[in-house]
């Protein structure tokens, strides 16, 4: 009888134990849909003579002494970097310099790759270290890319090699670790795609040996009004970046979201006179993809898999509705 009460209370030991550790979880990954500790300084880096950036830079990076990772962010088409600067500093907050070029609205999607791959060269050679804060250190071995719109697609641009000054065969020095698409767009429909043309509509096609990370907006291909062009048509928006991804992949959709709704709020409800939006709030899809995000540089920058997988297996850990949510690892 003793022995049977022994075994009874280890049995119930355990099980409480795996209560414990999935709290502790459920609470690290809800702490990945908030701002984070860190305190964030944001500023402007501008081109001079004497640089070789092809553009301004709006920068944001941890103040606390000590050595962080990068996310290389590309703005979608006719955007500033400054329109994202709440998701910008939510990532920033979590422990990461977020370097995010301004391009110029009558650069064509060619130039903006190769001025892309020009920033990467200037993050490459030690430059970045003598614009950050004092005593905050870039970890150049811990990169990641990414961008919004048509910036989603300059970012699978530029990881996938176009991003040299010559060739589509020329590859930036920088080595990505991860990739991030936030409703990538290609063009304005499969046969109008604008050069690089990175789709060729077969499934595993992009030749990239990194992770991927897809986030779509679910009313993206839908038009305002029933009338006006959608900001992410069909075959050249998110499900078509996804479905030419290679393992390891990854895939979540805002269904309730609309394709700039992600932008800081007076910015996304001026948008949203031309294009579709949702009607949620926009605070929580912001704190969602900044979630996801962070979860992935965590797990593809850092080694730590938890926060990704506990969204992929529990997408009501966000604080939207995420529907569908797919990985696919093999």
């Amino acid at each position: 009888m003793q022995k049977r009460k022994s075994t009874q209370r280890d049995r119930e030991k355990k099980r409480m134990a795996k209560v414990v550790a999935k709290k502790i979880a459920v609470s690290a990954v809800s702490s990945d849909f908030e701002v984070g500790d860190e305190a964030v300084k944001m500023f402007n880096v501008k081109t001079s003579s004497s640089s070789s950036l092809p553009c301004p830079l709006l920068m944001f990076s941890p103040t606390a002494r000590g050595s962080y990772p990068i996310l290389l962010f590309f703005h979608g088409f006719a955007l500033k970097p400054i329109w994202y600067k709440s998701l910008l500093q939510h990532i920033s907050s979590h422990g990461y310099i977020i370097v995010a070029p301004e391009f110029s609205p009558l650069s064509s999607q060619s130039q903006e790759v190769k001025n892309a791959g020009k920033v990467a060269d200037w993050l490459t050679y030690n430059n970045l270290e003598s614009v950050l804060p004092d005593k905050v250190l870039p970890d150049l071995l811990k990169v990641a890319v990414s961008g919004h719109s048509r910036g989603g697609k300059i970012a699978f641009a530029l990881a996938l090699g176009y991003g040299g000054s010559s060739s589509s065969s020329s590859t930036t020095p920088l080595k990505f670790l991860a990739l991030l698409g936030i409703d990538p767009v290609a063009g304005f429909s499969p046969s109008c795609l604008c050069p690089p043309n990175i789709l060729q509509y077969v499934p595993y096609d992009f030749d990239q040996s990194i992770p991927v990370a897809v986030i779509g907006a679910g009313l993206s291909n839908q038009r305002a009004y029933g009338v006006l062009p959608p900001g992410a048509p069909n075959g050249v928006n998110h499900a078509e970046f996804f479905n030419e991804s290679k393992p390891p992949c990854y895939y979540f959709l805002a269904k309730d979201y609309g394709h700039t709704d992600i932008l800081d709020d007076k910015i996304a409800d001026l948008i949203s006179i031309v294009l579709k939006s949702g009607k949620g709030s926009k605070d929580s899809l912001r704190r969602a993809v900044g979630g996801i995000v962070v979860a992935f540089l965590k797990a593809y920058l850092e080694g730590q898999v938890d926060d990704l997988n506990a969204i992929v297996e529990s997408p009501t850990l966000a604080p939207i509705t995420l529907d569908p949510v797919i990985s696919v690892k093999d």
